[in-house]
């Protein structure tokens, strides 16, 4: 492993609109590459622009501490920040790999959060999370906090080969259930689940069934893209080893999609296959209303409402406007609360979207999402 040291410019990075996967419009990379070194991991491709080897060199943005705390302090911003989780983790690197040991620039980060009083969502595959028990336990007990943790399964033998520097599936379930003791929401990134290797029916039913055993809040799934380049041909390099007939069924499914996507029956099939087991588990498949109920604005509130909606609605291959409506919701400078009486003149929103909202607003849940949800 070759360490590159840096000094970034910036370390905050917020959406135009916030992320209702993760509930967050504000994330941050610390480093950029990631020794995990994941089969699979969409950063190796070409359009993410990490530097030398992937998996094995990771640049450090050392002056990150200094450059986040200017950010975070709030008498320096004209415009104050969107209610949302803060993101730490995810992107080109994981927050908690083994290079964090050294520069602990995840645990300053969460120490200036704390001071700052914003919640987080950590995202990780990493066990070393559990050395910020005491900070995390602060941040929850002042704003809140969720942590999760990224699976393609939980078979051991499958994850040594595509996840080879991270630790068992074993391990991570054992952490997420040590943060649940300890009064955290917890949940599981069932993403990437692998084309023809973990999303079968069985292999994605042993997950939600060891993710239930947990106590895991929610779980997010997703299958994989295999964008053309650096992260296609290293994914086809082990795949040829692992099982060479696999090859032409990955050809037949992934076509030339810049964004790297499987067709769109794939993607239904396992789509459907994932609900159906979530459902029999009773296992909510998005982040569940109760967790982030006391940290958004109100329009963000309705917005991941909306797109939790428009997302159960596509998962059973049926048509939606409400992830549409959603979208316009996010343009608006002034609250939904504001301009109750004309919601219809908001692109997207129709007579029945309209009454939606209104609920939401009135009573801070939704009587259609409670139906659909489960």
């Amino acid at each position: 492993m070759s360490i590159n040291e840096i000094n970034a410019k910036s370390i905050l990075k917020k959406s135009k609109k916030i992320d209702s996967w993760f509930v967050a419009q504000y994330g941050m990379n610390l480093y950029r590459g990631c020794t995990h070194n994941c089969v699979y991991c969409d950063g190796r491709a070409e359009g993410y622009y990490v530097e030398g080897e992937f998996g094995k060199d990771v640049t450090v943005k050392i002056n990150a501490i200094e450059i986040l705390k200017r950010e975070l302090d709030p008498r320096r911003k004209r415009i104050p920040f969107k209610k949302s989780f803060f993101m730490v983790g995810g992107g080109v690197c994981d927050s908690y790999q083994p290079i964090e040991k050294k520069y602990l620039l995840t645990k300053h980060s969460l120490e200036i959060i704390h001071e700052y009083g914003f919640p987080v969502h950590m995202l990780t595959k990493s066990t070393l999370i559990k050395r910020d028990i005491d900070i995390l336990k602060k941040i929850n007990e002042k704003s809140k906090v969720v942590v999760s943790f990224s699976f393609s399964s939980v078979d051991e033998k499958i994850c040594s080969i595509f996840e080879p520097g991270v630790p068992t599936p074993e391990e991570r379930l054992d952490t997420l259930t040590f943060f649940k003791r300890n009064g955290i929401s917890c949940g599981m990134f069932l993403m990437p689940v692998i084309p023809f290797i973990t999303d079968t029916y069985e292999k994605i039913e042993e997950t939600v069934k060891r993710a239930t055993e947990a106590g895991i809040d929610f779980i997010v799934f997703s299958g994989m893209t295999l964008k053309t380049g650096r992260q296609k041909d290293y994914f086809y390099n082990i795949l040829e080893k692992y099982d060479s007939n696999l090859i032409d069924k990955y050809n037949k499914i992934y076509k030339e999609d810049k964004w790297g996507s499987a067709n769109r029956e794939y993607y239904d099939l396992i789509n459907k296959r994932f609900s159906q087991i979530a459902k029999r588990y009773k296992m909510p498949r998005r982040m569940p209303i109760s967790i982030f109920k006391n940290i958004l604005d109100e329009n963000n509130f309705v917005i991941v409402i909306l797109e939790q909606i428009d997302y159960f609605l596509k998962m059973e291959g049926k048509s939606s406007p409400y992830g549409y409506a959603a979208y316009s919701i996010s343009k608006l400078k002034k609250p939904l609360s504001e301009i109750k009486e004309h919601l219809t003149d908001i692109k997207g929103v129709g007579s029945v979207t309209e009454r939606i909202i209104l609920e939401i607003l009135e009573t801070g849940s939704s009587s259609y999402y409670r139906k659909i949800a489960f």
